[in-house]
């Protein structure tokens, strides 16, 4: 669907160039939500705002739906750009216009006859449940409501792919939560292909297939998004993802919990995708002689399944234990460790 290669974008100032994206290339499937994350600097926004030629390559190559974007002339790329709609972190929308009035806009530019344009501004109306709001101005609207002019407004045009650019940024939780499940209810209607900008890790997690980080210009990790999740490879990464499983606070939990047992072993688990499903609890209880005490634990849910860890304190005979240990090793899908006192690991096993 979209094929981006060598993609470069330098800034010349009055004293030294600034590389803002830095030879990227990267695939994105249609119809597929697709998340690039990375902190302020990193050259996401240049980098979003290069693949609708916002911003003029230095150098490389966008392709869309067999359309080289970066061969067109400037009347080619205006009709191009319909098939792209693009969502703002500040919403951009016109002040002095209605909702309606903001919606249709571009359907005015693209010369849409009147009676057409306003049923496809009442239809995006009805889609991201704008009903009743019609004539109220920006200054009258709520962040998330100018959010979501701004996502009609995007989609006037029926494109087949959205840039969202820090689009929640300027939300509370639960309004950024209400637009990204509106953004996944598009997706699934239209089959819109999304790339979604972001420096926000739960936001990633909540919708996203697939995402690519971001760092100095470069994609330095991209995969799956339960695969970055679980194993994440590069040190940005794994601040990221400490954002939302608290694991740059998992040695503090440890020493804790090691410190609040007086008997038996501390287990580690980790559950990935349908090993979240598993009643590898229970069965344990059932099959030895042992009782389990669930001390801590936290269930991350991603697009492509669940992530989850579990601290429980095993009580027994130290034989018993061991053989509860092997059995979860050897007949689950769960990911055991057995935590020691001086706080390393001393038994793991991998999926």
């Amino acid at each position: 669907m979209i094929s981006i290669e060598g993609l470069r974008k330098t800034f010349t100032t009055k004293d030294k160039e600034i590389t803002a994206v830095d030879g990227i290339t990267l695939d994105i499937e249609e119809g597929e939500i697709f998340g690039v994350i990375g902190y302020s600097g990193a050259g996401k926004s240049t980098f979003v705002r290069l693949i609708n030629r916002l911003e003029e390559p230095t150098s490389g190559k966008i392709t869309i739906r067999d359309k080289e974007i970066t061969a067109l002339n400037a009347n080619e790329l205006r009709l191009a750009r319909q098939e792209i709609g693009m969502i703002f972190q500040h919403f951009n929308l016109l002040w002095s216009r209605t909702v309606e009035e903001n919606i249709a806009f571009p359907l005015e530019i693209a010369g849409v006859p009147k009676r057409e344009r306003m049923e496809r501004v009442q239809e995006l109306i009805d889609l991201v449940g704008l009903n009743g709001r019609e004539k109220s101005y920006p200054s009258q609207l709520s962040g998330g409501q100018k959010q979501r002019v701004g996502i009609a407004r995007a989609l006037a045009n029926n494109p087949k792919v959205l840039l969202c650019d820090e689009a929640t940024s300027a939300l509370d939780p639960e309004t950024t939560n209400s637009i990204l499940d509106l953004l996944v209810d598009i997706n699934k209607k239209l089959g819109l292909t999304i790339i979604l900008i972001t420096h926000e890790m739960h936001v990633i997690r909540k919708i996203c297939q697939r995402v690519a980080v971001m760092e100095h210009g470069k994609i330095v990790e991209q995969g799956d998004v339960l695969e970055v999740f679980t194993n994440p490879k590069q040190p940005v990464t794994r601040k990221f993802v400490a954002q939302v499983m608290g694991t740059d606070k998992e040695d503090e939990d440890i020493h804790y919990l090691l410190s609040s047992i007086k008997e038996g072993k501390l287990l580690r688990l980790h559950f990935i995708g349908e090993a979240t499903q598993e009643s590898v609890i229970s069965d344990v209880i059932r099959k030895y002689p042992i009782d389990i005490n669930i001390l801590q634990g936290k269930i991350t849910q991603t697009q492509g399944g669940g992530y989850g860890t579990l601290f429980v304190q095993a009580k027994g005979e130290e034989a018993e234990i061991e053989k509860a240990v092997a059995y979860i090793r050897e007949e689950t899908s769960a990911e055991v460790e057995v935590v020691a006192n001086d706080k390393r690991v001393i038994s793991k096993h991998n999926i």
